[in-house]
């Protein structure tokens, strides 16, 4: 029992070091993916044909690849195809390649969402003057809200679980970080902690998006939407 303990206080700076990575690149691809998500959803239905096309492709080709996959052209292929002009490290790799990827799934949500909204609330909008933009700010966006919550919330907990992808491009997240003790030791106590920090990680997303859903019904049993 006590070389067990003495075998985790050696590992857990490192493990807990490759948490914090995980955990910035999970803050950093929500913050960027949920805001972009919603130009890309609204260029999926514009009027322009070229927008649309473009939207609707990068939409396409981000939910219908591997994100592994993804990542292995933004890293290897890239710089090759570039000819070196476009060289990252692996974690700004990773960044882009989550954002771009989580802003197509959310853009998709977004769409779902506001195609849910009643039709007549665009007719009520059209006969107080509102042109597109504005029925689109001030009344369709801030009512998909409260549908693509719980759609979002279980994205973000699904993002936990794939930040354990970046491993395979050289990132020192926690994934990275436990499997070489495990290759080094040949002892898989690195992996169960891993597992149990993951465990916490996806329990307090849990919690929070429960937590965020009872907020909204609550909001909406009062009618303040």
């Amino acid at each position: 029992m006590a070389e067990t303990l003495r075998y985790v206080g050696e590992i857990m700076p490192f493990l807990l070091q490759g948490t914090l990575i995980m955990i910035e690149l999970f803050v950093l691809t929500l913050l960027f993916s949920l805001p972009l998500g919603l130009p890309v959803t609204l260029g999926s239905t514009c009027r322009f044909k070229v927008v649309r096309f473009i939207c609707k492709c990068f939409i396409w080709i981000f939910r219908g690849t591997p994100l592994l996959l993804q990542l292995f052209f933004f890293f290897y292929m890239l710089p090759i195809i570039s000819d070196g002009a476009i060289s990252l490290g692996p974690f700004p790799t990773a960044v882009i390649v989550f954002v771009l990827n989580y802003a197509a799934y959310f853009a998709e949500i977004y769409r779902g969402g506001m195609n849910s909204i009643d039709s007549g609330q665009y007719e009520a909008a059209h006969s107080l003057g509102l042109n597109k933009h504005q029925t689109m700010m001030g009344i369709i966006v801030p009512q998909t809200f409260r549908v693509v919550l719980p759609p979002v919330t279980n994205e973000a907990i699904v993002l936990i679980k794939d930040t354990a992808l970046v491993s395979c491009i050289g990132v020192g997240d926690l994934m990275r970080n436990s499997k070489g003790f495990v290759s080094r030791d040949v002892n898989l106590t690195a992996y169960i902690i891993a597992a149990a920090i993951y465990l916490i990680f996806t329990y307090m997303m849990t919690r929070l998006s429960a937590y965020l859903e009872k907020r909204v019904s609550e909001y909406d049993s009062k009618g303040e939407w």
